[in-house]
């Protein structure tokens, strides 16, 4: 599955092979925020308290959490194409079961399938259009990607929200199905058949046992932190220590495997993949902490319905759709490094608005300070992950597409605790003073929204170790 490399032209082919990648983990992005929507009317409509509930969305996290580290072996095994069209499949197979549930047990089991079917999609596709562009065209590519990874978390409440008020709950399962049968005759008809990269290559079972459990248990334990409101918390301490154990030891079987490691460590001795990778945890902190954060503080502090706290979102995504073509460009022409620290320094101007809240700031002001987060969202993001391809072979496009997607889930993970845990501390320092409540939970989400402009600014550090330079001619893909 690669493409000539002799123009820098994006040409209609590749387009259409981006859009058809896009478009089947269009699904995948959406559902999650969907889902989180609708928490509160499942559990209604189900009869379930909210901490049961709850596992509708946190048994759907373990389950694509355990399963994705064997993304990049079942790539190289069965074929890319084959392996997201299976994936596609069975996210909407899975969809319409979820539709079908008849309680809330049976609910959290449909998620679980569906959490494997979406542990493919995003690692896969990326793998998909990283062998397709070549190098001096990823970033563009790769800018196709970001429509679904970052303009997900802002549509999906709105998409939510409508379907929630309007339609019966099972809808935000159901329109995953007419968007999975398209796909399907889309990957078929668009999509280049590719052979298996390393069909006699065994799994790396050992790998698999210690990666898979050691992700699903820092998620796990971050999420609880998260609800708990505290880092302190026995159920949150305890499952992320245990699964840093088993990370340790995950790092200590891989070493000397090489490349028959499930992720070879051999590439983070790569400066621009291992920059990358820290930029994509701290862009993916900033970007899903404040999902959190901003809907919520609409509705708790303004008084505003789950609809508008969606639709004043809008802004962002105006931004992010801005700055994705001019980034990915840019990124190819002069390399990543100053479109990236443009970008998180653009964030954190963006985010400066939310750090005045006690002042109730207006919408207009608020909505700019989205938009210039937005541009700084989508010069960020892609770019970076493009870079994590910069200087590796062609052969470790799966593997790399693994490691830089299970960064981006921890460091969504990280960033939502985080910021709830800092919003919760907020809100229970502020209980007892004398200020009225609306004027100390607007302070708690000032102090939220500071920390995401430090981690934001902090990040800029590390930008610098992406490439420099423009990239070389090269006749190979990620050669």
């Amino acid at each position: 599955m690669s493409a000539s490399t002799d123009t820098d032209r994006l040409d209609p082919r590749l387009i259409r092979i981006g859009l058809v990648v896009v478009f089947g983990q269009a699904m995948f992005v959406l559902d999650q925020t969907i889902v989180t929507v609708a928490v509160e009317t499942l559990g209604r409509e189900l009869d379930a308290r909210v901490a049961t509930v709850q596992w509708v969305v946190t048994g759907y996290l373990l389950a694509t959490a355990i399963v994705i580290p064997a993304s990049g072996w079942a790539t190289d095994r069965f074929g890319a194409r084959r392996l997201f069209g299976l994936a596609v499949a069975l996210f909407a197979a899975s969809s319409a079961l979820c539709a079908a549930a008849w309680d809330i047990h049976s609910l959290i089991g449909f998620r679980l399938l569906q959490g494997v079917a979406g542990a493919l999609l995003l690692p896969v596709g990326m793998t998909i259009l990283a062998r397709t562009a070549g190098p001096r065209r990823m970033g563009r590519m790769m800018s196709l990607i970001g429509i679904a990874i970052v303009l997900g978390p802002v549509l999906g409440p709105v998409l939510g929200g409508l379907i929630v008020d309007n339609l019966s709950w099972r809808w935000i399962f159901l329109v995953n199905l007419p968007v999975g049968a398209l796909s399907l005759v889309l990957i078929r008809r668009v999509l280049p058949d590719d052979e298996p990269r390393a069909a006699g290559q065994p799994l790396d079972r050992a790998g698999l046992a210690l990666a898979g459990p050691a992700l699903a248990l820092v998620i796990y334990g971050l999420a609880a932190a998260g609800q708990e409101g505290s880092f302190g918390a026995a159920e949150a301490w305890g499952t992320i220590a245990a699964g840093a154990a088993l990370l340790a030891a995950f790092v200590l079987h891989a070493r000397p495997r090489g490349e028959r490691a499930l992720i070879p460590m051999g590439y983070f001795k790569d400066r621009a993949f291992s920059g990358a990778s820290v930029v994509v945890v701290v862009i993916s902190m900033v970007l899903f902490g404040a999902e959190l954060l901003l809907p919520l503080y609409f509705q708790q502090v303004r008084g505003e319905s789950a609809l508008v706290a969606g639709a004043l979102l809008a802004p962002l995504g105006v931004g992010v759709a801005l700055a994705l073509p001019i980034a990915g460009h840019l990124s190819d022409r002069i390399g990543t490094r100053r479109i990236v620290a443009v970008g998180l320094l653009l964030t954190a101007v963006g985010t400066l608005p939310f750090t005045q809240l006690s002042d109730a700031p207006p919408y207009w002001l608020l909505g700019a300070g989205l938009v210039v987060r937005g541009l700084g969202i989508g010069a960020t993001m892609t770019p970076a992950i493009a870079a994590g391809y910069e200087n590796l072979p062609a052969s470790a496009a799966a593997h790399a597409s693994t490691a830089l997607n299970i960064f981006q889930r921890v460091g969504a993970t990280v960033g939502t605790a985080l910021l709830a845990v800092i919003l919760a501390t907020g809100i229970g320092a502020g209980a007892g003073a004398s200020a009225p409540r609306t004027e100390a939970l607007a302070e708690a989400y000032e102090t939220a929204f500071w920390w995401a402009t430090a981690i934001t600014a902090a990040g800029i550090a590390f930008a610098l170790l992406l490439p420099r330079k423009e990239r070389a001619p090269s006749s190979q893909p990620l050669a």
